[in-house]
Formats: C-alpha cells, sequence, structure tokens
C-alpha cells in the first residue's frame, strides 16, 4: 500500500511537533540467485547479506515461490550519518507442478540462503524393468 503524504496545517508550535514527517519508502532488490537441478529436484542459492532468521518471509501460494526479507543495519541506535545502507530483498518464482511444495526445505546459513525443492514423485524418473522371457 502506498504512503499517503498529507498536507501541512497552518503552522502552529504544538501541532508541528506532533506531525509525522514523511517518510522514505522502505526499498526491496531482487536477491542475486543460481538454480540448481538434480535428480531429486531444485536447490535455489540466494545471496541475502545482512539477513536474519527472523526478518526473513519465506512461502508458496497460488504455485508463486515469494522470498522477502529485510536487513538489519548492524549496529543499535539510531543512525546520525549513513553512507551505506542494505534493502529489503524481494523475488517471486513461478513453480511448475512438478515440484513438491509441501516438502520445500529452507537453510540460511553465513547470509545465504539455499532452497530445496523436491520433484514430486509423478515427475521423477522412473526406470523400467524389462524382463527376458
Amino acid at each position: 500500500m502506498a504512503e499517503k503524504t498529507v498536507a501541512a496545517p497552518p503552522h502552529d508550535g504544538a501541532l508541528a511537533r506532533q506531525q509525522e514527517g514523511t517518510r522514505e519508502q522502505e526499498r526491496f532488490v531482487p536477491p542475486p540467485v543460481d538454480i540448481f537441478e538434480s535428480g531429486d529436484g531444485l536447490m535455489i542459492l540466494a545471496d541475502l547479506p545482512g539477513v536474519n532468521r527472523e526478518s526473513l518471509n519465506i512461502e508458496v501460494k497460488d504455485d508463486v515461490l515469494t522470498l522477502q526479507a529485510r536487513s538489519g543495519n548492524g549496529a543499535a541506535g539510531t543512525p546520525i550519518y549513513r553512507e551505506f545502507e542494505l534493502p529489503g530483498y524481494f523475488r517471486q518464482f513461478q513453480l511448475s507442478d512438478a515440484v513438491d511444495t509441501n516438502n520445500i526445505r529452507a537453510e540460511l546459513r553465513n547470509g545465504v540462503l539455499a532452497l530445496h525443492l523436491p520433484k514430486a514423485e509423478e515427475a521423477k524418473p522412473k526406470r523400467i524393468e524389462v524382463k527376458v522371457g
């Protein structure tokens, strides 16, 4: 939802101190990812520097995998001067029916998210045995 800016009322000292200034909208960037395929499924590796487990949200809805994360500033307190700020991360992937969405696993280690997307049993290759008669 977009934030609306309210027109400033006539300058009244008490009212002006109570009104909140306009905040900068939160920025999101797509994290860089590598996608690997094996016989068991897919592996997605996403770089999410500055992200911890509590600020990471991963969900699947209507066959769309959504990654959303907010990075911390790394220091306690209110910044007075800042030249570098890590943005939030947002990326979506359209999944096929070949992915077993009920068994997706995620691991976050040293700023790298590893998502394991197993193939559904119906999508796994099956070896057909030939009988000699």
